[in-house]
């Protein structure tokens, strides 16, 4: 009887221990109290009502495997007691496990019904295979299975081994406080220590804007301009010195100073991500600050806008911004200036399609969503007898500048532009009229999943607006679609207000997730950027950015040996991860780089396999492309890692000559289409006797049609696979009307074949035939 007592005492103090160990799930009070001086009302509503709804995703919780420690060679618990019957043990466990109250006690502990099966698992097999256990647990269970203790009693022990295998249960509020992103502005002492001004110059696309914020860059004793492009970090660089004011050029790849000594000049013209938010400006120049929604890139304008030291800060952008900034000012006690722009130049939707290619015209740009479609009007254009220039996302900007300065240029025979949107800002074109090829784009949700939807009015309005610049050749721009059944759909379109931006996109920064580190040191990087989101508080108005390609590479790189901070620059690597060329050297420069061996000049050379030569199909292109995008690579690292990758100076010149190399393919680019044709079909001709039932299948069912302004076609609706002619249809490689001609080529060709063979057979074989 007494022993009972002591162990119900033992339990209720127990209990009243374990309260000491529950974790807060929501913020307290304080924390919003401060909250309450920088954000207005609505946005404290909603940073609440968002709060409320976060739930922590603990199946990123990865469970921590256990080493084995060194066992005493006595079992002392055994000795002072008894020794356990194992199966009687094993009975208590799961009695154990199956209370409500234990389960209840858990989850006030953090371990949600997911966490405290895994947990005690662990637990479990823990105390049925550890011989001998632990002093003070063997006692305890040796209690228990004498009837003087109760299961209980175990909750201590299991909870002690519960945080050895999620080792976050024990920091869980340090955690929520680092991956709490309500108060951006904070992060920016520097700039909150200034009463800067913001100047919001807002318009459309050929309105002035930018210009106006650039004359003030250059009036000022020292200004810094942020662009979402190389190409316009380019332009003002160069602009800027050529009206005396020194400027320096500060891009992922490059750093030019135009000091002798290599000293800072006033004046620095930079791509948005690179920007300084330590140096103190008199101007600062913020353009396209509408891309602050952009669901990748997002965080560098919002770290731009919050973290400049300037007394002036020149936004450009759309009008739909300007009520997010001035919600975002608020909270840094700034107002915003807002100056209205009207386009110069008159822009006219027209009522008719072109239809045919017959119809172009000297100044117009045909814009695809896609390489294959850019290829194809391409060849469709000059087998008509006309030139064009062809500008696409993935050309470097050396082979860009030379397609515009050959489509802007009078005196060149090329007066029809085939473009992708990448001429939607950084380039300035003579473009008399806009043709739509399509409306609808590949888009990447805010899930990072792939989608195909009609294009918004802001990227048609972005896109449009180049007609008819002001400082071009037209001076009136016009705007149409391909086909005459888009066109109703474009004005719809055009017509739409543009949505006002919601939210502006935050990154989680090195030192946050060096600091997640610190307390998990057995995740891995990706598994910590799970957490980190899944924990973050965000404000309303702000929203965490996609983070898929982080963690692909992080993924990708995760069992190289490398420090945090280097595995966390290489993660931010600007790479395509759909090109496995490119994938697979950011590998290889990872694990030379964990060796401590520096990646010289010929180590690259060797990997890209220079010199290279000018290509002869599509397919060499895209691979000189993918090799230009590693060097790009190999500069951006060179800029953070000066000592492992030394070479920046050559490997930087053999990619002008390799730019170079790509303008004289892009420049005969119908001939690299027409010679990747005759392959193909010379393929197909090999192919086309043991395939002939399967070709005659693709070319006699129906190819879906895609409707306009919806999501890609389920898997099902595409031709069957198998066949090669069915595979290059399904690619969109090949059309089936280029297939039926095909086949008709080949089989006259065998009827002209045999014609010759039996023109050619000896006399006693056409006799018998004729008998025959």
């Amino acid at each position: 009887m007494y022993m009972k007592r002591v162990s119900s005492l033992a339990r209720c103090c127990f209990q009243a221990s374990t309260r000491s160990l529950q974790f807060p799930t929501q913020r307290g009070s304080g924390a919003l109290s401060s909250l309450t001086g920088w954000s207005r009302t609505r946005s404290l509503c909603r940073s609440l009502s968002s709060d409320n709804e976060k739930r922590l995703d603990t199946s990123l919780f990865v469970p921590v495997e256990l080493k084995n420690t060194e066992s005493p060679e006595s079992d002392i618990g055994a000795e002072l007691t008894q020794p356990l019957n194992k199966s009687e043990v094993l009975n208590i466990l799961n009695k154990f496990y199956r209370r409500k109250e234990i389960q209840k006690l858990a989850a006030e502990n953090g371990l949600d019904a997911r966490l405290f099966h895994q947990a005690f698992i662990s637990f479990r097999r823990y105390i049925m295979e550890t011989d001998p256990l632990q002093v003070d647990l063997h006692i305890v269970l040796n209690d228990i299975c004498c009837g003087v203790g109760h299961m209980d009693d175990i909750f201590l022990f299991f909870m002690r081994h519960a945080k050895q295998v999620f080792p976050m249960l024990d920091c869980m509020d340090d955690l929520r406080k680092i991956s709490d992103l309500r108060l951006p502005p904070n992060w920016y002492p520097e700039a909150r220590a200034i009463q800067r001004k913001i100047i919001f110059h807002s318009g459309p696309t050929n309105s002035g804007k930018t210009y106006h914020a650039i004359q003030r860059y250059l009036s000022a004793k020292s200004g810094i301009y942020c662009g979402p492009l190389k190409l316009l970090a380019h332009e003002i660089y160069k602009k800027s010195n050529d009206a005396g004011v020194s400027c320096d050029l500060i891009t992922g790849e490059e750093l030019i100073h135009v000091d002798p000594e290599g000293k800072p000049s006033a004046h620095a013209a930079c791509t948005v991500e690179m920007c300084s938010v330590n140096t103190p400006y008199e101007v600062a120049v913020i353009d396209e600050i509408q891309m602050i929604r952009d669901p990748s890139r997002g965080w560098a304008w919002t770290r731009a806008l919050l973290g400049l030291c300037a007394q002036e800060i020149h936004l450009c952008g759309e009008a739909a911004a300007i009520n997010l900034v001035t919600e975002l000012m608020y909270t840094t006690g700034e107002e915003v200036e807002v100056r209205n722009y009207e386009r110069l130049t008159s822009l006219k939707l027209l009522d008719h399609a072109l239809q045919s290619l017959n119809n172009l015209r000297p100044g117009d740009c045909i814009v695809c969503f896609n390489k294959n479609d850019i290829f194809s009007v391409s060849r469709q254009i000059e087998a008509r007898g006309l030139e064009c220039a062809v500008i696409y996302g993935s050309l470097p900007p050396g082979t860009k500048i030379a397609q515009a300065n050959k489509f802007n240029d009078p005196d060149d025979p090329c007066k029809i532009l085939v473009a992708t949107d990448a001429i939607g800002m950084g380039l300035n074109l003579s473009i008399k009229r806009i043709i739509f090829n399509s409306l609808v784009k590949p888009t990447v949700n805010e899930k990072g999943e792939k989608e195909i939807d009609t294009i918004t009015t802001s990227q048609a309005l972005q896109i449009a607006g180049r007609a008819g610049r002001f400082s071009s050749l037209f001076k009136e721009g016009e705007v149409t679609t391909m086909v005459q059944e888009d066109l109703p759909l474009l004005k719809d379109i055009l017509n739409k207000p543009v949505t006002d931006i919601q939210a502006a996109g935050l990154h989680p920064t090195a030192e946050q997730i060096e600091m997640f580190a610190y307390h998990l040191p057995d995740a891995t990087l990706a598994n910590l950027i799970d957490i980190f989101v899944s924990l973050s508080q965000v404000d309303g108005l702000y929203f965490v950015c996609n983070i898929d390609d982080f963690k692909f590479v992080a993924d990708m790189i995760q069992h190289i040996p490398l420090n945090l901070r280097a595995r966390y620059v290489f993660c931010t690597a600007p790479i395509n991860r759909n090109l496995p060329f490119v994938c697979t050297s950011l590998l290889r420069f990872a694990r030379q780089f964990s060796r401590n061996e520096p990646l010289t000049f010929q180590w690259v050379c060797k990997h890209v396999n220079w010199p290279v030569y000018p290509p002869k199909t599509i397919k060499d292109l895209m691979h000189l492309e993918a090799a230009h995008d590693i060097l790009d690579l190999y500069l951006w690292l060179s800029y953070r890692f000066m000592d492992m990758f030394p070479d920046a100076g050559l490997v930087r010149a053999i990619q002008k000559e390799l730019d170079c190399i790509i303008q004289t393919g892009v420049h005969s680019i119908t001939k690299l289409i027409r010679a990747s044709e005759s392959r193909t079909a010379l393929q197909i001709v090999d192919e086309a006797s043991t395939e002939s039932e399967n070709a005659l299948d693709v070319t006699q069912r129906p190819v879906p049609r895609r409707i306009r302004g919806t999501k890609s076609l389920p898997s099902n609706s595409e031709p069957q696979k198998g066949s090669l002619t069915s595979r290059l249809v399904r690619d969109g490689l090949l059309t089936p009307d280029l297939l039926k001609q095909l086949e008709k080529e080949w089989m006259s060709r065998q009827n002209t074949r045999g014609n010759q063979t039996r023109l050619n057979e000896p006399d006693i074989v056409k006799k018998s035939r004729k008998k025959k």
